[in-house]
């Protein structure tokens, strides 16, 4: 098959002949439809060492994938070859910038129909993050505050969206540019960073802006209330609350709501450029000055 590999010597991307993934326990080989990445992931300890620190290169990058499965491997349960299929791998295995991938089944989730796959592919990462910022770590229940610092970013536009879902009341931060498609995503009211002053008292703030921001925010927080960051460990905790900073985790339960939304329509992740396998090191290049979310396409 065709992927993309990152070589030890020269930390290079490769687009090349390599070989097709073996399945393990719990596995299930994927035709690879859309992948996604994250512009940075290039520079992460797991792209060349396994958990063990056994050198694992060439390693595939990009960890979100949208595809088909094409086969099921012993003790896989809940798929079916032929299902249309989304979600996250781990990241210390080969990604999805490859024609096919062996992924664990409890890592992926059925697409529902209506949603294409470049639509997937760009829900998993981001959607996860934001799913688990506001609900597992920051406890969001309907008829609260949130502000959401970066609300038109990725990962902030998922979450601007989920919480109106949740029946929240949604405060979007950010520079200018970006409050239009703040509000038009659901925000209740738009603050613009480096002009606004930061509005007190809500039940909680997530950050994926970091910076001066993150420091400012506990102040914002009403007594009681979170404070949750994916930038960093928050410097301040509020008062008599709680100050949370954590890593996505994968979940099929959680891809399920993800999808079951964007079936509905009532979640829509922004597909940015779209990239051929063939000009991955082209994707990962042009990613930050590209708003959306970079897709590649074998």
């Amino acid at each position: 098959m065709k992927a993309v590999r990152i070589h030890e010597l020269d930390g290079d991307l490769r687009y090349e002949d390599a070989p097709e993934p073996v399945p393990g326990t719990g596995d299930v080989v994927v035709r690879v439809h859309a992948a996604g990445f994250v512009p940075d992931e290039l520079t992460w300890p797991s792209k060349r060492v396994d958990r063990a620190g056994r050198d694992r290169t060439p390693a595939v990058p990009a960890h979100e994938l949208a595809g088909v499965v094409t086969s099921l491997s012993y003790g896989t349960a809940g798929l079916a070859v032929g299902d249309r299929v989304f979600g996250l791998t781990d990241f210390h295995r080969d990604g999805a910038a490859a024609e096919y991938i062996a992924v664990e089944a409890r890592n992926l989730a059925r697409i529902p129909e209506g949603v294409d796959f470049a639509q997937a592919a760009a829900l998993p990462l981001a959607g996860l993050t934001a799913l688990q910022g506001l609900f597992t770590h920051g406890g969001l229940r309907a008829g609260q505050t949130v502000m959401i610092h970066g609300a038109a970013g990725g990962t902030g536009s998922l979450a601007v969206q989920l919480a109106k879902n949740a029946g929240a009341t949604v405060i979007g931060t950010g520079r200018a540019a970006a409050r239009a498609l703040a509000l038009d995503l659901g925000a209740d009211t738009f603050v613009e960073l480096g002009r606004d002053e930061l509005p007190g008292q809500v039940d909680l703030v997530f950050d994926t802006v970091g910076g001066e921001v993150l420091e400012r925010s506990a102040a914002a927080v009403k007594p009681g209330g979170v404070l949750v960051s994916i930038t960093a460990p928050p410097p301040v905790v509020p008062q008599d609350g709680r100050a949370v900073f954590f890593i996505v985790e994968s979940d099929r339960a959680q891809l399920g709501e993800l999808a079951a939304l964007a079936g509905q329509g009532r979640l829509r992740a922004h597909v940015g450029a779209v990239f051929p396998l063939s000009k991955t090191a082209e994707a990962f290049t042009s990613k930050r000055h590209t708003p959306g979310k970079t897709i590649l396409e074998p």
